[in-house]
């Protein structure tokens, strides 16, 4: 037995392989999910209604800007590809052809800043609500571009398996967007006092912050030099066209799920402010444990790929598999502290708001919970598989059913909330 267990860790493309990985990745997300968390926690303290409009107006800004981010996210694909066959050359070029994207990308994401106070009043919540929504989202369009762009360079070093440097970097973003968050929230340290609109800039300012120290890194050493980044050069028409054609798909994908979720929560939104507030804290706890999974997910298509590169599709499954089950227990240890433990993820929340005026959010919280635990144990099955999938280079399978699984949801909860 114990001969089994240091084959299953120790063999090749086994869990010390896939952790190795994956670990910085999770550390990495899941210091975006206690930023998240955080921030959430904090508009709470603040004010119901701020609460209430955050997880909307945020869902609405991702599903703007998620075409993009997912074209740019699959140059990790490309780059484990060039990685494992040894062309350094093509990894600077495909990490150029992102990087464009992302810019070109940029001055269209402002021109959704007047579109959004006619999509909030379509979705008919409370005229405060609404305000605080449209306020949200128009601030954090500012930093979209920096979020496209931050995710091709974030795939220039985790495709090539280089995920700590990753890790610091959003730890210091993450850092950075919660201590800016406290002090324009509340006024402190010399800030304006500016609540959801001061966590918005929180985090377009830790959106730049971290565009610029991937900059930096990029051109650190010879690292500009290897892979030919040092200058851009014209566009190369055929790796852009590859990239595109196999990363709009996944970019499609995007905005089904985050399209799907969107109109999910806005639907809420017409259940009251307790309702969305008790909404937005279950999936702010849920953050705590599907954005690490993001991670696993970016392991496994990094080893896939890799492997596929090498003629080893042997090695790419046992990656997949070990990735699987590794998500797996994690959101298992999660799942069983949601249904046993619900108020312990709540402490927080409830440290800074009225206990009176907590309770009925905290109530409905602990019931949306129940929910969470039995789908997070599938989703870990769905992110890793997903991953594996695209590390592949199949994201057409991914889209179509995507494109069917969101429409049964938002089916599901549009004809629930209507006849029962």
């Amino acid at each position: 037995m114990g001969q089994e267990r240091s084959s299953w860790w120790r063999r090749e493309c086994g869990g010390h392989d896939v952790v190795a990985i994956a670990l910085p990745l999770i550390i990495s997300a899941g210091s975006f999910s206690v930023m998240l968390f955080v921030d959430r926690m904090l508009l709470l303290w603040h004010s119901q209604d701020e609460i209430a409009a955050a997880l909307p107006a945020g869902m609405l800004y991702h599903t703007m800007a998620c075409f993009a981010l997912g074209v740019c996210a699959y140059v990790n694909t490309f780059v484990a590809q060039y990685h494992g066959a040894g062309r350094p050359d093509h990894i600077g070029l495909v990490t150029w052809q992102g990087l464009r994207i992302g810019l070109y990308a940029t001055p269209l994401f402002l021109c959704a800043i007047p579109l959004a106070p006619g999509v909030f009043r379509l979705a008919g919540h409370d005229a405060g609500i609404q305000a605080y929504e449209t306020l949200y989202f128009q601030v954090l369009t500012f930093g979209a571009g920096a979020a496209v762009i931050s995710e091709t360079q974030s795939a220039f070093f985790t495709g090539r398996g280089i995920t700590r440097i990753v890790m610091h970097v959003n730890i210091a973003a993450s850092g950075l967007n919660i201590a800016l968050d406290y002090a324009w929230i509340f006024g402190k340290f010399g800030f304006p006092e500016m609540g959801i609109e001061g966590a918005a800039w929180a985090t377009v300012v830790s959106q730049w912050f971290k565009f610029a120290v991937f900059a930096w890194l990029m051109h650190f050493g010879d690292t500009a030099r290897r892979f030919g980044l040092a200058t851009a050069g014209p566009p190369d028409l055929w790796l852009m066209k590859r990239l595109l054609v196999f990363g709009a798909p996944q970019g499609l994908q995007y905005i089904v799920e985050c399209a799907a979720f969107t109109l999910v929560t806005l639907n809420m939104g017409r259940f009251g402010a307790t309702s969305m507030a008790a909404t937005t804290l279950a999936f702010n706890v849920n953050a705590l444990v599907f954005l690490p999974m993001v991670g696993i997910s970016i392991a496994a298509g990094t080893l896939v790929g890799q492997q596929l590169t090498r003629g080893r599709p042997d090695l790419a499954a046992r990656a997949t598999w070990t990735a699987v089950w590794l998500a797996v227990a994690y959101n298992l240890v999660f799942a069983t502290l949601y249904l046993a433990t619900p108020d312990v993820f709540l402490l927080g929340h409830a440290a800074g708001t009225d206990p009176q005026q907590f309770q009925a959010i905290r109530d409905l919280a602990v019931v949306l919970l129940r929910f969470v635990a039995v789908y997070c144990l599938f989703d870990s099955f769905q992110i890793v598989l997903v991953g594996a999938i695209k590390g592949a280079g199949d994201t057409w399978f991914v889209l179509a059913n995507t494109t069917t699984i969101s429409l049964l949801a938002v089916l599901t909860g549009w004809i629930g909330s209507r006849y029962f």
